[in-house]
């Protein structure tokens, strides 16, 4: 028989961990901000509680955030041993001094997260699959259609001004 841990119960993993998860990064957004003002720690924390309830009372955001917890965990390891080998090879730190390298990798960065995150909201398939197939997909591409004709027309009014 398993024998079960403190870390490993129910209430640690499911309530106490996204609670605090959400508390903390909410409380330190707040200060960082300064969004209610200065020296309103008490302000920042009272709402960070609440939100951090609200957040453990829904089940799934609890599991996209659970998920993209794990994948944030595995591409800090894959980093980490890429820097450690890196460094072993090189002996010493990178250094990335090239512009279109930095954009490549950001646009490596970004699209690995908006993988992640499909697959953590549990969105499988291809890309036309994401795209149009899905309950929403209907009135995403009608409200994207009304924002093109009306961002067409509000540049085509303003392109050419009409004096008296």
């Amino acid at each position: 028989m398993v024998e079960e841990t403190i870390l490993q119960n129910e209430i640690f993993t499911n309530f106490a961990l996204p609670f605090l998860l959400i508390f903390f990064i909410v409380f330190g957004i707040l200060e960082k901000t300064k969004l209610f003002g200065e020296d309103k720690k008490q302000l920042n924390a009272l709402i960070g509680f609440v939100i951090g309830l609200i957040f453990v009372a829904a089940v799934f955001p609890k599991l996209v955030v659970g998920n993209l917890i794990l994948f944030l965990t595995v591409a800090i390891v894959v980093m980490f041993v890429a820097l450690l080998l890196w460094g072993f090879v090189s002996g010493e730190a990178p250094k990335i001094e090239s512009k279109p390298l930095k954009w490549v990798i950001g646009i490596v960065i970004i699209v690995a997260v908006g993988i992640a995150l499909l697959w953590a909201m549990g969105i499988e398939g291809g890309a036309s699959d994401i795209l149009f197939e899905q309950t929403w997909s209907g009135e995403f591409w009608t409200n994207a259609a009304f924002v093109v004709v009306v961002v067409l027309a509000l540049v085509f009014a303003m392109r050419n001004p009409k004096s008296s």
